[in-house]
Formats: structure tokens, C-alpha cells, sequence
């Protein structure tokens, strides 16, 4: 699903015109963006949680000719879904 079609959807279910269910799906990303980079835990019930996790600098192997490199430390999103949504996965 793109973010176009759940614009659309909110468009659809709450009567709102394309501009308003852009504006708000867009500042929903961004309120989650924004969060996620100030090193805050964003948790939605029954879905998930984003959250960033800081990996420090290591080496490496380039798997193609088996040299060493320095992976330098980086930070990055990630997403764990919540039980709810791994058991209608799962079903």
C-alpha cells in the first residue's frame, strides 16, 4: 500500500477532501519521523513500535573479494509489530 492509497482511504472513510487526508497522513510521518530522531520510542497499541537503534563502527568483509572495510557507526529505524498484529499474520 502506498501512502497515495491510504490517503485515499482516509479520504473515503472520514468524507474529507484530498488535501485534508494529505495533510494529515503527512504529518503523521512526520510527527513519527521527527520522533524517532530525537531517539523517542513511538508505540502504536495493536500494531507496533518505532524506535532507532545506534550501531557503533566495525569491520567488515566485502563479500566479493573478501577485503576488510570499516563500517563506520550509524543509526538506524526500526520496526517491531506488536503481538496482535503478528497473530493476524499469522493466522
Amino acid at each position: 500500500m502506498l501512502k497515495s492509497n491510504i490517503e485515499n482511504e482516509i479520504s473515503r472513510i472520514f468524507n474529507l477532501d484530498q488535501d485534508t487526508s494529505h495533510a494529515v497522513v503527512s504529518s503523521l510521518i512526520d510527527s513519527i519521523s521527527s520522533s524517532i530522531s530525537n531517539n523517542n520510542r513511538v508505540e502504536i497499541r495493536g500494531f507496533g513500535s518505532f524506535f532507532s537503534k545506534e550501531y557503533k563502527a566495525y569491520k567488515g568483509r566485502n563479500p566479493k573479494t573478501g577485503e576488510s572495510v570499516e563500517v563506520s557507526e550509524k543509526i538506524l529505524p526500526l520496526f517491531r509489530p506488536s503481538k496482535e498484529l503478528l497473530s493476524k499474520l499469522n493466522k
